[in-house]
């Protein structure tokens, strides 16, 4: 049979490259500012009392000036004479005014500050909620390191934004439209000089922010594309210097960094040309107000009051613009941001269980495959109309070369995928009708990659079934051969270790993983390479007491080396994602095929 050549099958390669392109624009910013202002709005009791507060800073702050202008028409230059007793009232006025003014305005920012921070829990607690229920497809097709990018500095960015801005911008708002009304009330022709600066602050704005958004968004992105290459880097380090690659690791980062740097300027030189804009708008907005005042004070037409308190409504009146011009670089980035997280909360989770889901405390392992086809992208079809029978407690070896589809049908039967077309059923039952949580409670799990968690190497041989004694997981671990080594630790089975950075070795590490496997009592035994980092003495000790782990369990092996499938009951020979040829040991090795050449070419000797 001639070999099909097809690219990698055991499913997409996790921890990829970013997803998003770094020179995207944000497709749905202001959908996206609605979206964070109704998150805040969920707390609108406290969301009231600050904008209570908010409203009586802004009112006493327009007040202050009309105080300070009638402090100013006490003086009399012609009679040289002052109102000692009105000027003291005055000013002690303003002394209650101003600190009214503080105390609102603070505990206003305090209310905020506490809102923000219960929303960013939330939402960093849906985040992380919302991972539990994405697909594994999903983690198999994003980065990691942005990811995590997501859940921490974007997160970190909204919340940042939230208390910054919040009780800035509605400050702003009723101080612009409290000023207003309080020019207008004085002088009509000076309200005119101070209205005459909002188009110029309106076409700054729009300018500014058409030119910096994208690059705050590419910033954002290559952070995530950042984190993913250290995330990377961390993990792979062993692997890195063993090839000596750490240059073209450092090239990798400094391309990113350097991409980083370029978004990073752009948008804070952009940005930055607000303020210094703003500032000559105002003192230009001042100026005119002190030229025009001048003129209708000599006229008789206005007070002195009048002209200083217009001045200090300049600069009121600017206040709010230079407030949001300040906040215009974070409200970008954290819109940029709250769009990557709203990605993910959006993104399609797992299906979930249906309404009538099949209840599964416990299943026998009989497991039927039915005209099985899968791909991973919709398109590349991985499996091709696989169909089998496994009878309960039997023993089953997947062999093929590597990428054929082994992994794939045991995903499959552990439900990390679902197929396309065709169905596998457990105890002829269509395992999507099964609940997914009583369906896992059903399989035990020994990956070739073995996953440990922060915690003692009880905690993690208990990860199985929480509720184990210690004598249970004892004796899983004797059943694994880990015991021998366990013991030998310092603290022995309470010795802490620090999930993958630990220094067991990998045969240490697969031997908890087995022992985790052996503590829960499932029907359906997966194991995926399971003795493959461990020396040949230690294989054969563990596939001796493996024995007892398989009884009375469906078992489905996947493995290279002749001597831990050549007991098994029944043989799939898998290549190109088709069973190619099926049956015992001793059968397939006189017929000729796959099989007897894999037998063969393991044992040295060349097919005759």
């Amino acid at each position: 049979m001639a070999t099909v050549e097809l690219p990698r099958m055991g499913g997409p390669k996790v921890g990829g490259p970013a997803r998003f392109a770094p020179k995207e624009k944000p497709k749905h910013g202001r959908q996206t500012a609605r979206r964070l202002f109704s998150l805040f709005m969920e707390f609108r009791g406290g969301v009231f009392v600050a904008m209570v507060l908010t409203t009586l800073s802004a009112g006493v702050g327009v007040i202050i000036p009309l105080f300070v202008g009638k402090v100013f028409d006490l003086f009399s230059l012609t009679a040289r004479t002052v109102d000692t007793r009105r000027l003291c009232g005055l000013l002690s006025a303003l002394v209650v005014l101003h600190l009214a003014n503080w105390i609102s305005s603070r505990q206003s920012a305090l209310i905020v500050l506490k809102i923000s921070q219960h929303l960013v829990h939330r939402l960093r607690q849906a985040f992380f909620a919302k991972m539990q229920h994405l697909p594994v497809i999903y983690y198999d097709t994003h980065s990691r390191g942005d990811t995590m990018s997501r859940l921490t500095s974007d997160v970190d960015m909204i919340s940042l934004t939230i208390a910054q801005s919040a009780t800035q911008l509605s400050a702003s708002l009723f101080t612009l439209l409290f000023s207003l009304i309080a020019m207008a009330s004085l002088n009509l022709t000076l309200t005119l000089c101070v209205l005459g600066s909002v188009p110029l602050v309106v076409i700054l704005t729009r300018i500014i922010a058409k030119r910096s958004a994208k690059n705050f968004l590419g910033q954002q992105r290559s952070l995530g594309a950042i984190g993913g290459i250290i995330e990377e880097h961390i993990q792979q380090l062993t692997m890195v210097k063993a090839f000596g690659k750490e240059q073209d690791v450092l090239d990798r980062f400094d391309q990113e960094n350097q991409k980083l740097k370029t978004y990073g300027t752009k948008a804070q030189i952009h940005s930055g040309f607000m303020m210094p804009m703003m500032n000559v708008i105002n003192n230009l907005t001042f100026s005119v107000i002190a030229i025009v005042g001048g003129l209708l004070s000599a006229q008789s037409l206005v007070s002195i009051g009048v002209v200083v308190s217009f001045l200090s409504y300049a600069k009121h009146f600017a206040s709010p613009l230079n407030q949001v011009a300040g906040l215009f670089n974070t409200i970008q980035s954290a819109l940029a941001g709250a769009e990557r997280v709203f990605e993910v909360l959006d993104a399609d989770e797992e299906e979930p269980d249906t309404k009538d889901a099949v209840a599964a405390q416990t299943l026998s392992g009989e497991v039927t495959f039915q005209h099985v086809c899968f791909s991973y992208d919709g398109k590349r079809k991985i499996l091709h109309d696989i169909s089998f029978h496994v009878q309960p407690g039997a023993h089953v070896a997947l062999v093929g070369e590597t990428g054929s589809g082994k992994t794939t049908i045991v995903n499959l039967i552990s439900r990390a995928y679902d197929c396309d077309s065709g169905s596998v059923l457990i105890d002829g039952e269509d395992i999507r009708r099964y609940r997914r949580e009583d369906l896992h409670k059903n399989i035990s799990v020994v990956l070739q990659d073995t996953c440990l968690f922060t915690g003692t190497i009880a905690d993690n041989i208990r990860y199985a079934k929480p509720e184990a004694t210690m004598d249970e997981v004892r004796a899983a671990a004797e059943l694994a051969h880990a015991d021998a080594f366990i013991t030998m630790l310092p603290e022995g089975y309470e010795t802490v270790i620090q999930g993958n950075a630990d220094r067991l070795s990998e045969g240490q590490r697969q031997q908890l993983a087995i022992a985790r496997a052996a503590l829960r009592p499932s029907s359906l035994l997966i194991l995926d390479e399971a003795t493959s980092s461990v020396d040949t003495r230690t294989e054969k000790e563990i596939q001796h007491a493996m024995i007892g782990l398989m009884e009375h369990r469906t078992t489905f092996l996947i493995a290279h080396r002749l001597s831990t499938i050549r007991d098994a009951d029944w043989i799939f020979v898998i290549d190109g994602g088709r069973i190619v040829q099926q049956g015992t040991h001793a059968s397939l090795l006189v017929a000729p095929g796959r099989y007897r050449s894999m037998v063969l070419s393991q044992s040295g000797v060349k097919e005759p």
